[in-house]
């Protein structure tokens, strides 16, 4: 016999993991971009928000039985805390990060976006533009490692404040548009 379903009674952790990491995005290209430096800010946010809140919304989005939410924060999370121990580099006699494994780096998650990417064009606008832009930075990125072209890194630094800000504001709509039981902030 099977139970009858109940309907779920979790919140959207969308709105959260949007946040988490557009505030971290945005954040970290700000560096990206030239306009502030690279410091202990930057680290700690992509810890606690790009990583930790992304990977709690994840988690809570396979509850939700949302394959693409629970793949798309858990991985980005763990993206986040990935970054954090490459900066950091805490294991000893293990060689720091050069330009390019980096961009290695960049361009295997700026692959992995586009293929997100594809799966967006099911889903709303405001998703579509984080994740274009997303693949974007991830690819200027790995292009500003490979060539040490520091011009091309900025001007992803730029797509990643507009990426940071555009997933802020799906993330912001999302929950205004609950509270108010209406569309106030279109996605």
């Amino acid at each position: 016999m099977s139970s009858p379903t109940k309907a779920s009674t979790i919140a959207n952790p969308a709105p959260l993991g949007l946040l988490g990491f557009g505030l971290t995005t945005l954040l970290l290209n700000l560096h990206n971009a030239g306009l502030i430096g690279l410091s202990i800010v930057i680290v700690a946010m992509g810890f606690a928000l790009g990583g930790a809140a992304q990977i709690i919304a994840g988690i809570i989005e396979f509850f939700k039985n949302n394959t693409f939410g629970a793949t798309a924060f858990t991985a980005y999370g763990f993206f986040w805390w990935s970054l954090i121990l490459i900066w950091l580099n805490p294991f000893e006699g293990m060689a720091g990060a050069d330009l390019t494994s980096m961009g290695w780096y960049l361009l295997l998650w700026g692959v992995f976006t586009l293929l997100m990417f594809f799966a967006t064009l099911r889903l709303n606008r405001g998703l579509q533009v984080v994740f274009l832009s997303l693949t974007a930075l991830f690819f200027l990125l790995a292009a500003g490692d490979f060539t040490g072209n520091t011009a091309i890194t900025r001007i992803g630094g730029w797509v990643g404040i507009f990426c940071g800000a555009s997933a802020i504001y799906c993330s912001l709509a999302q929950v205004i548009n609950e509270v108010y039981g209406e569309t106030k902030m279109p996605v």
